[in-house]
């Protein structure tokens, strides 16, 4: 049977995938439950949908106490400009890239699996910065169970590999293979990311993950021609990603992660003023592609963005200080003057 989703709820699933906080995901998810199609076809996912609102809910209204029991926790709030997850098989240099670009005290050793929980840090750019998450590694006989729900808060991937090992390429179809066993598909671009292929791949994708992701071939000061072999690789893979040729040891590449992530993420930086003063440029407001005033005003009065009157907007305007309305898309560096 034809799930025949409505616009309304193919809104509030794009919105789930962009959410954040877990009060503003519940919200989603009970926009999602209400504005589905009530038939046979969609009871799978009215039942999905009931159980993760349950379990959000005992979540937000039921914080763990401090000294509750517990394991150590496997997902990583989302902060800065956007959530990158480090991808990658066993002993790729994906760990010791991560200390490399941004500080963080990684466990590195020369053997697999020596990363065993994800690991924050922060690699700035100019003036945002990116949130690096490290996760454990995946391989054919190996993938974390809660690696699928931690990675519903990652904005992109960074999929490493080590072109130095032989059975690369193996390593690499492995990868994919059991990520997407569990409904995380790694995509060329943010907006294969966005859509599914058909409507009965967006009912059964409800809650999968699609990450624009960026191939990095690590440890690349070990290989005589690591550009060469990192095309070779795209290649004989079938993937299109973006794909840069890195090292931690020797910094080779590594200024470049920076600008490649916020191209791949599309952000945008947002600055406001008040009326009558200069803006402030000391720290923008960041938002993702397609972002508009109404977002930025959800920054700075999360509870009041439906009370905006109107913006003024410097920069991408039509001419400086346009009035525009909240729903007027923004570009990267666009001033607004917000009026409540």
């Amino acid at each position: 049977m034809p799930a025949n989703l409505s616009p309304e709820f193919k809104d509030a699933q794009e919105a789930f995938r962009r959410a954040r906080e877990p009060k503003e995901r519940l919200d989603c998810l009970r926009e999602m439950l209400r504005t589905i199609p009530k038939h046979k076809g969609t009871e799978h996912l009215q039942a999905d949908l009931r159980t993760r609102i349950k379990e959000l809910t005992e979540e937000v209204t039921s914080p763990r106490r401090p000294g509750a029991k517990g394991g150590p926790p496997v997902t990583v709030r989302p902060e800065g400009a956007g959530q990158v997850a480090l991808l990658g098989p066993p002993n790729s240099g994906k760990s010791s890239l991560h200390a490399r670009l941004t500080g963080s005290h990684a466990v590195v050793g020369p053997y697999p699996f020596a990363t065993k929980l994800p690991l924050p840090g922060m690699l700035p750019w100019e003036d945002v910065q990116f949130q690096l998450v490290d996760l454990p590694p995946v391989a054919e006989d190996y993938l974390e169970p809660w690696m699928p729900n931690a990675l519903q808060h990652a904005d992109a991937a960074l999929l490493v590999v080590d072109l130095a090992v032989p059975e690369c390429l193996d390593l690499v179809e492995a990868l994919r293979r059991r990520l997407a066993e569990k409904r995380v598909r790694l995509t060329a671009s943010p907006d294969e990311a966005g859509e599914a292929a058909t409507e009965e791949d967006a009912l059964a994708d409800a809650f999968g993950v699609r990450l624009p992701t960026a191939l990095l071939a690590a440890q690349c000061d070990k290989l005589p021609d690591p550009a060469g072999e990192l095309e070779a690789l795209r290649q004989l893979a079938g993937l299109a990603f973006p794909a840069l040729a890195v090292s931690a040891e020797t910094g080779h590449g590594l200024a470049r992660v920076g600008p490649l992530l916020f191209e791949m993420l599309g952000v945008v930086r947002a600055y406001t003023k008040l009326p009558g003063h200069p803006p402030d440029r000391g720290r923008p407001f960041t938002l993702l592609r397609r972002a508009t005033v109404r977002d930025v005003a959800s920054l700075v009065h999360r509870g009041r963005a439906a009370e905006l009157r109107f913006a003024r907007l410097w920069g991408s305007g039509k001419f400086e200080g346009e009035q525009v309305s909240a729903d007027h898309p923004l570009r990267d560096g666009d001033v607004v003057e917000l009026h409540w």
